[in-house]
């Protein structure tokens, strides 16, 4: 893991120490990247002759982002981001567009709801993003990095996350 990850975090992890908030990160994160790239799968792209969608073409920079920050994290974020931007791709193609719009709608207000009352109602304390907005493209690398450590990899990870996290867990 490079000096900059471990940076962010050190800090990340100072918002998201109660394991309920993280659950609701969890499922949130992954709720409000469909709702974000489902909209964008209606509008069709072609890209040096390969058909995609919008979707497809403005996740790109940001998994390549994931991928420059930890490679194996962010091959795994790739992975997952190709399913759900295959599922709102299947999404776009069978509903209307008035069907999209609701779904997108539906997902982003609960998937902002699960973010705010993990903040709110089990960290006592206002999202990280608050204070430092680049956290908006942390918490898929953090949710990731939980799920690598929960596995039994990366203990490099653990060191930051758990040892960050295991205070106030005790605490309470």
């Amino acid at each position: 893991m490079n000096a900059f990850l471990r940076r962010q975090l050190t800090d990340y992890v100072e918002y998201h120490r109660d394991p309920v908030n993280c659950a609701l990160h969890v499922v949130g994160i992954v709720i409000l990247f469909l709702g974000a790239i489902l909209p964008l799968s209606l509008w069709p792209v072609t890209v040096f002759g390969v058909q995609l969608n919008m979707g497809v073409l403005l996740a790109a920079p940001v998994l390549i982002y994931w991928i420059l920050l930890d490679v194996a994290i962010g091959l795994a974020i790739a992975a997952a981001a190709v399913l759900l931007l295959f599922t709102g791709a299947t999404i776009a193609s069978h509903a209307s567009v008035t069907v999209v719009w609701t779904i997108t709608v539906v997902l982003i207000v609960i998937g902002v709801a699960m973010q705010i009352i993990g903040h709110q109602v089990f960290e006592r304390r206002q999202p990280a993003l608050m204070d430092n907005p680049t956290h908006l493209l942390l918490g898929p690398v953090f949710v990731m990095a939980k799920l690598f450590i929960s596995l039994g990899f990366r203990d490099d990870l653990a060191a930051v996350i758990q040892q960050n996290q295991g205070g106030v867990q005790q605490d309470r």
